[in-house]
């Protein structure tokens, strides 16, 4: 920290430890216009703080209102007497206060209260591993580090998207401006209706002569008429009908069982 800055905080520290104690000494609007100094000569703190938030899906200007309003509530609620040192209080008063509202009110998808109360604290443990180990931290190495289950952090970790997930009209990129995610998706399989009765039709179709088989399949398959099966497998057209009920009733019946 450059000498400049650090003056300018031990500067900050004294004055607002010197407003605090005369709004303490005071009462009414005397009270109410020191109070406000000290509110006034610490945003710049409360601004700092809401910046570690921004940029998780939640707009800037809503996470400062948030800190502002709960630097106003530490400086209502800090006690001279107890301790000298405003900000050891009011900072972590304003994380708080913003971790309060992005639990209670940045979940567009609200995943479980669990979920939701270790998501900031995964997201700063990743900041604090990815400056000590120079790579992206594991899993693992999150849950080591904040003490806690390691499917408590992969879950925190997929709920990410759930403050404003992508909508499925919204372009990606630049690059992909006139591709948008639901353009990506596939079409309905035409076969999709399909899928069980063929999941459930193939060990009953293996039990088939082959005779009987070849006839499933040019009439159900190639969609060939009655004449023409007939002519392929050697009998006559009056025959195949009686073949096809014969083989759907066996079909249906082992089915059902």
């Amino acid at each position: 920290m450059a000498p400049s800055q650090t003056l300018s905080d031990a500067r900050r520290r004294v004055e607002t430890a010197r407003l605090l104690s005369r709004a303490r000494a005071s009462r009414g609007d005397a009270r109410a216009r020191y109070e406000d100094d000290v509110i006034r000569l610490n945003m710049s703190v409360a601004a700092d703080v809401a910046r570690r938030y921004h940029g998780r899906g939640i707009p800037a200007d809503d996470i400062n209102q948030v800190a502002f309003l709960g630097l106003v509530k530490a400086v209502r609620g800090f006690d001279p007497t107890v301790g000298d040192d405003f900000l050891s209080y009011a900072v972590p008063t304003l994380r708080g206060e913003i971790r309060r509202y992005f639990r209670d009110s940045g979940w567009t998808i609200r995943p479980p209260r669990s979920v939701q109360e270790i998501q900031a604290r995964v997201v700063s443990a990743e900041s604090e591993l990815t400056q000590r180990l120079g790579r992206g931290p594991r899993p693992a190495e999150i849950a080591a580090h904040l003490d806690v289950s390691l499917p408590l952090v992969v879950d925190a970790m997929a709920a990410s998207g759930c403050f404003t997930p992508m909508s499925l009209d919204a372009s990606r990129s630049e690059d992909e401006a006139s591709e948008s995610p639901a353009d990506k998706m596939g079409d309905l399989d035409p076969a999709f209706a399909s899928a069980e009765a063929r999941v459930a039709l193939a060990p009953l179709m293996a039990t088939l002569n082959e005779r009987d088989r070849r006839v499933i399949e040019l009439r159900y398959f190639e969609n060939r008429t009655q004449a023409q099966i007939g002519a392929e497998v050697g009998v006559s057209q009056e025959q195949v009908s009686r073949l096809l009920s014969s083989i759907l009733l066996k079909l249906r019946r082992q089915l059902a069982a």
